[in-house]
């Protein structure tokens, strides 16, 4: 970055260094400043002018560019009298936090910006601007201002603080402040002042976060925001202004520009107050949302939530959408997908505000509408489980909160993990005498018993939930259950009584009920297929496929392109198991469960074709997958599909490694470091 600011500097091309207060303008333009080909090119013309030393007025600016630049000319009026000595030598002059002559509410602003424009016009004078705020001559090249690298903000710390040996504790803090440069210059210098070791200074930002950034000396991050704070174009955006920044703070992907409006429906000028936020570098803008850097969200977070009014405004937003009843084929359904952008903020909401009102029943309800919400539409586990586990079993939303959390366990192939909390489920819902949720907790837990081979015990349960609805004469229930039923004896080598389940399933539906249909149909293409009529189970899956690509049901239309892909795999048509696993790709994102088990088929298919790269490439993918997941049994599928890819390479040499596994992975996979 540094090359290429020179490189303009050299070119006489004006520049503006637009950023956040402490993000490291001054450092950047002070190091251009003395770069060896700068000096080369202006010798001693090189001229740095600290803007917020004197008064935002004309005459004081004219006064100090007169005096440092060595013209001569008492108290200019204009850039009339410094006109010839700024034309008679090249220059380079910087103009140091020039918001504060710069802010468009300021009383000469506009007039200085004219002469500030006019400079940046002169053929002998290289302009360089820092500024908080982008108000600046449109003719300055705006190089983006990044963060430290993790190296440079090391470098930074440790030649402040004087320590023995570098440490991990150190890098996660310095990943904690964004490698924002003040924010690292700070938390040096007083762990240096107080002779901190790594352990303590950890302790103390966990218990005192950003206040811990403050020196012997005074300064501080708080003084550096409070700074932006004070200027007059954050003054005039008004009494909700800061409020609306702590809102900003409290969300860790920040807010969506597109629901401004939703979320504070009583901000009459919410888009523009926002838009004035990214001027002023107290927020930028990062895939579709206004964030802030780690170190301004710490310091700008509100500190007691409830009595933050816009914020619980936003939070009532969140949950009366979560609170959508979220149903395949039924209305809402394709809208909560909202929640794909955005788990991240809501779970963190929900994270917030259980600690704060662990005994409600109604926040934990839309904490289970949460995790149906990333069941359908984004299928992640999320970090609530410990706090759900902990709910007294009295509390009325554990039983549903702990059955949507186990849900989410299914989607990651983790069963095991299902079952325990299903079975913690099941007897919380006996107890509390819930025939229907008894019934669907017992239907769930078959289908995760055949997952475990567990036959005996999944049939047991899959007729007794039967028997519930038959009782409730819930025929939806029924339907779902001999589904169920038929999958099982499907997997316990009886498939006519299979059929026969599935065929009942149909007959009980409404015609309009296609989801379960669909379902249905996948189950009959199962059984076909087990039965070994190929054509009959093709024809299922096609059914089942044309119903669901009409609803666009991702989920479903995964499940049935991978069954379909599978069913080539097994009759060697791996042309048309290629195809279908590529079909199955498109209804998952990256680095989901389920794109991790096309992969692993990918790679089988491959393997059978003697294809071993390719099939090497697959899988290694597929592991890299598994492991965000913890799906330890599917990772260790993929170690017994490497050992054969291994033994059909020509050499039989341990294969390369290509992609950069954890040491985790690599354990599993038995290859070692």
């Amino acid at each position: 970055m540094i090359d290429k600011i020179v490189g303009l500097a050299e070119n006489l091309t004006p520049i503006a260094l637009i950023g956040a207060g402490g993000i490291g303008k001054t450092a950047i333009a002070l190091t251009v400043l003395h770069n060896d080909r700068v000096k080369q090119r202006f010798g001693d013309n090189r001229r740095f002018i600290r803007c917020d030393q004197f008064p935002a007025s004309c005459n004081h600016f004219l006064s100090r560019l007169s005096k440092v630049i060595g013209a001569g000319v008492e108290n200019p009026q204009d850039l009339a009298p410094l006109r010839p000595f700024l034309s008679s030598k090249e220059m380079f002059i910087i103009l140091d936090n020039a918001e504060s002559i710069l802010d468009p509410q300021e009383t000469d602003a506009r007039k200085i910006y004219a002469m500030v424009e006019e400079l940046c016009q002169f053929r002998t004078i290289c302009l360089c601007i820092t500024s908080r705020i982008t108000t600046v001559p449109r003719q300055c090249k705006r190089p983006g201002i990044p963060t430290l690298s993790m190296e440079a903000a090391c470098d930074i710390f440790y030649g402040i603080y004087d320590n023995s040996g570098r440490s991990e504790i150190i890098n996660n803090l310095l990943m904690q402040l964004d490698f924002h440069a003040l924010s690292v210059t700070l938390l040096a210098t007083t762990a240096s002042h107080n002779m901190w070791d790594h352990d303590r200074l950890a302790r103390e930002w966990d218990k005192n976060r950003t206040k811990v950034l403050r020196t012997a000396h005074n300064e501080s991050l708080a003084a550096a925001i409070e700074l932006s704070l004070d200027s007059p174009t954050f003054q005039e955006l008004g009494p909700d202004a800061r409020e609306l920044l702590e809102v900003i703070a409290f969300f860790p992907q920040g807010v969506d520009e597109n629901k401004i409006e939703w979320l504070f429906p009583t901000i009459s000028d919410g888009a523009n107050i926002f838009n004035k936020f990214c001027i002023l570098s107290l927020t930028y803008r990062s895939n579709g949302f206004v964030t802030m850097l780690a170190p301004l969200r710490d310091y700008l977070c509100p500190q007691n939530t409830m009595s933050a009014p816009l914020l619980c405004m936003a939070k009532e937003h969140y949950f009366s959408r979560l609170s959508v009843v979220v149903v395949p084929g039924e209305p809402g359904f394709e809208e909560a997908k909202w929640i794909t952008s955005e788990d991240v903020n809501v779970e963190h909401l929900l994270n917030v505000f259980t600690s704060i009102d662990t005994g409600s029943s109604d926040i934990w309800h839309i904490c289970a509408c949460f995790m149906r919400h990333l069941y359908w539409h984004k299928q992640w586990l999320i970090t609530l489980g410990p706090k759900i586990e902990e709910l007294p079993d009295d509390h009325p939303s554990k039983p549903e909160c702990l059955y949507e959390f186990s849900c989410l366990f299914s989607l990651v192939g983790n069963y095991i993990e299902h079952k325990r909390l299903l079975t913690q489920t099941l007897k919380l819902q006996r107890d509390q005498g819930n025939k229907t949720q008894v019934a669907q907790t017992l239907r769930t837990l078959s289908g995760v018993n055949r997952h475990l081979q567990n036959y005996t015990e999944g049939l047991k349960q899959v007729q007794e939930a039967l028997e519930i609805y038959k009782q409730l004469s819930d025929s939806m229930g029924q339907a779902r259950s001999l589904c169920k039923l038929a999958r099982l004896l499907q997997h316990d080598n009886q498939p006519n009584a299979a059929q026969e389940a599935v065929s009942l399933a149909i007959n009980l539906l409404d015609k309009d009920e296609k989801f379960d249909i669909c379902k249905c149909y996948r189950v009959l293409g199962k059984i076909s297929q087990s039965k070994g009529e190929i054509a009959k189970a093709i024809d299922h899956f096609e059914e089942a496929l044309v119903i669901a690509s009409s609803f666009n049901w991702h989920d479903l239309l995964f499940r049935i392109c991978y069954s379909l892909a599978g069913l080539f795999y097994d009759q060697g048509r791996f042309d048309d198991a290629h195809l279908h696993i590529e079909c199955a790709k498109l209804h998952t994102a990256n680095d989901r469960y389920h794109l991790g088990q096309a992969m692993e088929l990918k790679a089988e298919c491959w393997y059978k074709q003697h294809r071993f790269e390719e099939a090497k490439s697959e899988v290694l993918c597929a592991v890299s997958i598994y492991e965000k997941f913890g799906a330890t049994k599917d990772m260790e599928d993929c170690r017994k599909l490497l050992q054969k890819i291994k033994r059909g390479m020509d050499n039989g040499e341990l294969i390369e490694i290509v992609l950069p596994l954890t040491p985790y992975s690599l354990s599993i996979l038995g290859l070692g470091h």
